[in-house]
């Protein structure tokens, strides 16, 4: 019996060894091909056929359990037609309708993201291709959405027909980026322009000298810091701060006007903001109406591809998020259990 158990133990020890030996052969050679592939996923997603999937769905759905089988010879039909004409498309390619995503927070953090994906367009696109930007931002840095809108316009300096489609707001770095397109589309209610500049700097000096204490602002050069918060502020170093703001704000109208050049920048560049109906009016946008809706219009003329760049997860940040929703369901699963317990029933 003793040997037998001694034996057991040998063996289990042994494949213990071998299941660790193996995890690690694995994650080594995980690690090393997580080291040497993109550090991110392209997402491709063909809305023509989303779209279709959706109405057969729904005609099915609404239809009497008599026509279902006559439906759905139809749609047999309907794919081979679409599969002789996407076999007679590869001969010459046709146009497609490229569509990505920007939603700005006030550090314009997707713009590396925008980037990498303005660069996969320029060089997967062709003559013909059409770069449709869902673009959603209230606008922010100034030097954030400088660059944002510099990637954007790659793509008109690549020769590509670009297409902005704001729903909810393009508004201050926001407007910045889309007026760069060939053409600027907005919901009805839609927040449009802002074309201005922002600054605020509070300032405790007051506060600080009532208690007797001292704050010393040490500066090489006479414009190095022209308003601080601890320190007292002069007059001249306001003005000077003025002074960088209207520069800021002469930079952003050209911008607008070299874009846009019908525009009465003037008219329009006084921070003010409009819905969508007067910012057409107005010359800041070129039509109305939702990405939704213009997606469907090039739906019925042309493919239309949604591409997004996602960061890849690590194994580990894989394996901690799929622990952590089972730690998650056991915790609901037990919670429940209880809720059903006689006791807590009475």
């Amino acid at each position: 019996m003793n040997d037998w158990l001694a034996d057991l133990g040998l063996f289990l020890a042994q494949l213990l060894s071998l299941v660790v030996i193996i995890g690690l052969i694995v994650a080594v050679v995980a690690r090393a091909r997580a080291g040497a592939m993109d550090r991110t996923r392209l997402r491709i997603e063909e809305l023509n056929d989303a779209r279709d999937y959706r109405r057969r769905r729904l005609t099915l759905a609404a239809s009497e359990p008599g026509t279902r089988k006559r439906l759905l010879k139809r749609f047999r039909r309907e794919d081979k037609v679409r599969e002789k004409q996407e076999r007679k498309a590869e001969k010459a390619r046709e146009p497609i309708a490229w569509v990505i995503d920007f939603h700005g927070d006030i550090r314009a953090s997707s713009t590396g993201r925008l980037a990498e994906e303005v660069s996969a367009l320029i060089d997967a696109a062709e003559a013909g291709d059409e770069v449709i930007v869902r673009l959603e931002s209230a606008g922010g840095l100034v030097h954030a959405y400088g660059l944002a809108a510099a990637e954007l316009d790659r793509l008109r300096e690549a020769g590509l027909r670009t297409t902005v489609c704001v729903d909810k707001v393009a508004a201050s770095g926001g407007y910045l980026m889309a007026c760069g397109a060939d053409q600027l589309r907005a919901a009805p209610l839609a927040v449009v322009g802002s074309i201005g500049v922002v600054a605020q700097v509070p300032n405790v000096h007051r506060l600080l000298k009532r208690h007797d204490i001292d704050v010393e602002v040490l500066t090489a050069g006479r414009y190095k810091r022209t308003l601080t918060v601890f320190g007292e502020n002069s007059e001249e170093g306001r003005e000077k701060f003025l002074e960088d703001l209207e520069t800021v704000h002469e930079l952003f109208k050209r911008h607008v006007s070299e874009r846009r050049p019908a525009l009465a920048i003037e008219a329009v560049a006084t921070g003010e903001t409009w819905y969508g109906r007067d910012a057409l009016e107005r010359g800041l946008v070129d039509a109305l109406g939702t990405s939704e809706a213009y997606l469907m219009e090039r739906m019925q003329e042309v493919r239309v591809l949604h591409l997004r760049l996602e960061p890849r997860r690590r194994l580990s940040e894989r394996l901690g998020a799929a622990v952590s929703l089972g730690v998650e369901r056991a915790l609901e699963k037990g919670l429940e259990v209880l809720e059903q317990s006689p006791q807590r029933r009475r």
